[in-house]
């Protein structure tokens, strides 16, 4: 007898963002709820706590923003921590980088060396920043997805 395990992209999952300054943390939680999103936001300002959550939860996030510059590790090492481990790649865990520092190298390497599923530059505004956090929100509620 074979068993599969099936995990469910938690369209109501809590999302997950790793962020270490206080005021892109404020802003962010701010612009989701002003997108309509009602998801838990669990914040993280080093990768090593958010993957230590992401270990240990029973619940299935919903997706990942996660900075590039980060300390302890950055954000490129973290994501490639999570793809490294079996358990967390089966989740599938939307993740997407959210970042003021958009170097061609850190996208290229997000797209070819790792299973990324957006890079977005933190906007100059406010309205560009809530512009691209609901279309993000609204683009993961509609995607299908390989654990939906």
């Amino acid at each position: 007898m074979i068993y599969i395990k099936i995990v469910l992209m938690a369209k109501s999952g809590p999302i997950v963002i790793v962020e270490d300054d206080l005021d892109d943390q404020n802003i962010l939680d701010e612009a989701i709820r002003e997108s309509g999103t009602k998801n838990e936001i669990i914040f993280f300002s080093t990768g090593p706590s958010a993957f230590e959550f992401l270990k240990q939860t029973k619940s299935q996030p919903f997706l990942i923003l996660s900075d590039i510059n980060l300390p302890v590790q950055t954000g490129i090492e973290f994501k490639k921590r999570i793809d490294e481990d079996p358990e967390l790649r089966q989740k599938s865990i939307p993740f997407i980088f959210f970042s003021t520092s958009v170097e061609k190298s850190a996208v290229t390497k997000a797209y070819t060396e790792m299973t990324v599923q957006g890079f977005f530059k933190k906007s100059n505004t406010y309205d560009e920043l809530k512009s691209v956090i609901r279309l993000i929100m609204d683009y993961w509620k509609l995607c299908k997805h390989p654990n939906t």
